[in-house]
């Protein structure tokens, strides 16, 4: 990696600044200073700034318990972002991994890594998300049958793919559904005459979410956790 972009990494600097203070003579390499920031760095150097080590950090893997009222955007002229909830270097480099709703709450991963998220959202990898579903209306057993038969939303040419529908009482339910169309879980609700008033997202593919997490409060995955996808 270029000298001037290994700076820009580590510090957020922009690449103007890391080439002023190259010019200063204010980094080093293995203790000799380095102006030239097309100058490659080895994968196994030590490089100061002013006597301060400077470390690229590994890819971030962020579980949050997402809250209601902000979107999944890095930047919303409207609403409040996923990410001003963040304390963690560089947030503008992170996605989310998918999205959920201004409305919707809960499960939410985020990441710098395009390889792990894609191998979640991609449709042909079919990761099931589970979600938590308040009812405006009392559910009958039939819900059942209907979402593991496919339903039909509105404006849409085709069924949806069969989902598991768990009843908890007569207003709640989890839903277990392998798309990621757009508002589904609603939209199903609806297409059987009901109406979803608060939806929380519980699970995506073997992942939970953590309990401990309040609304607005995250924490990095676990090797495990980040090898379940």
């Amino acid at each position: 990696m270029r000298l001037d972009r290994f700076i820009s990494e580590t510090t957020g600097l922009s690449r103007k600044e890391a080439s002023k203070i190259l010019q200063r003579a204010e980094v080093s390499i293995d203790g000799v200073v380095q102006k030239k920031g097309a100058f490659k760095v080895p994968e196994d150097a030590e490089v100061l700034w002013n006597n301060l080590p400077l470390k690229l950090q590994g890819p971030t893997y962020l579980m949050m318990n997402k809250p209601l009222g902000c979107v999944c955007a890095n930047d919303d002229g409207l609403h409040s972002t996923v990410f001003s909830y963040l304390d963690v270097p560089n947030p503008e480099k992170l996605h989310t991994v998918g999205r959920l709703d201004l409305d919707t709450s809960g499960l939410l991963l985020i990441t710098d890594d395009g390889q792990w998220s894609h191998r979640i959202t991609s449709p042909k990898q079919q990761c099931p998300k589970v979600y938590h579903a308040w009812l405006a209306d009392p559910l009958s057993s039939d819900a059942i049958s209907a979402f593991a038969e496919g339903l039909q939303l509105r404006g849409e040419s085709t069924l949806t793919a069969p989902a598991v529908l768990e009843i908890i009482n007569e207003r709640e339910a989890l839903v277990q559904v392998h798309e990621g169309r757009y508002h589904q879980v609603r939209r199903m609700f609806a297409a059987i005459g009901n109406k979803v008033e608060q939806l929380h997202r519980e699970q995506v593919g073997a992942l939970k979410l953590d309990t401990s997490l309040a609304p607005g409060e995250s924490r990095a995955l676990t090797a495990e956790e980040i090898a379940l996808f």
